[in-house]
């Protein structure tokens, strides 16, 4: 606050003087890499006055520059955390025309957060298959919360996502279980011959993310089975019978039916499909 007391019926000439305060950080804690917002407040400094910003390691060495200018008495910019920054930062600002330097306090430099070895505890899954998914985490306490999430994937990145949930780092990792389930109609499923692109199956993936930071996973494919069962008109069953089962990938499997008139079919991609038995009439 600046206070003047002279006569009210002449004109006087006062000089304001400029001043800068504060020069803060957008955050108190930042990794190497990290992006961070930097903000300069100014007291009577002209729009477009020229300011430097310097940033040094708590020691004082300096490690980066940023110039600008001065609009609406701030001045605000962004500074990717370089990787020689150790234990804390702090930046100098200077309007060097107006002769005015202000440090800001120091950001404390954490280790950066990495999520790597992100693992389904298999590569294919049917419906209701447990499946374990981990991730090695360092950067970060036990105890930290994780958040998890499962998305199908699609050519288009246009993922869709599936569910979400959380979990607490623990010994440097994290774990959880999730039973798989398909949410739509297999028979939805375009075959080889419906679409110009080719048979594509369901196929999914799992992201960790701490914060901004995440990692993905490979992907999961979903892999179905499928029961026959040949009869005659009078209910008894017609075993031994040879069968040709066309997939939705343009793929077939064939065999033999048990005495019982009964096969099942494992790991086949999902989907529909055409069964055929070549010895059979009608």
């Amino acid at each position: 606050m600046y206070e003047y007391q002279k006569q009210t019926d002449a004109i006087h000439k006062i000089k304001l003087p400029s001043t800068i305060n504060p020069a803060i950080w957008d955050r108190s804690v930042a990794s190497s890499g990290d992006e961070v917002g930097l903000q300069v407040y100014t007291h009577f400094v002209g729009n477009e006055s020229e300011i430097k910003v310097s940033i040094h390691n708590k020691s004082g060495k300096k490690l980066d520059e940023i110039t600008g200018k001065v609009y609406g008495n701030r001045f605000k910019g962004t500074y990717t955390v370089s990787n020689k920054a150790k234990d804390a930062i702090y930046f100098e600002a200077e309007l060097k025309k107006h002769k005015l330097k202000k440090k800001s306090e120091e950001m404390k430099i954490i280790p950066p957060i990495t999520i790597t070895n992100l693992k389904w505890s298999q590569q294919e899954a049917r419906e209701g298959d447990i499946l374990k998914l981990t991730a090695d985490i360092s950067g970060v306490p036990d105890g930290t919360e994780a958040k998890i999430e499962i998305y199908e994937y699609d050519d288009d990145n246009a993922h869709d996502f599936i569910t979400r949930f959380s979990v607490l780092v623990d010994n440097s990792k994290v774990e959880a279980e999730w039973e798989y389930e398909y949410h739509e109609d297999t028979d939805d499923i375009p075959t080889a011959e419906e679409t110009e692109k080719g048979y594509n199956p369901p196929e999914y993936f799992f992201r960790v993310s701490i914060g901004k930071v995440y990692g993905e996973s490979g992907l999961l494919e979903f892999k179905d089975w499928i029961e026959i069962e040949l009869i005659d008109g009078a209910g008894q069953p017609i075993g031994g019978e040879k069968y040709i089962l066309y997939l939705p990938d343009g793929q077939k499997r064939q065999g033999n039916l048990d005495e019982n008139g009964y096969a099942r079919v494992e790991k086949i991609p999902p989907g529909k499909c055409t069964l055929e038995f070549p010895n059979l009439e009608g």
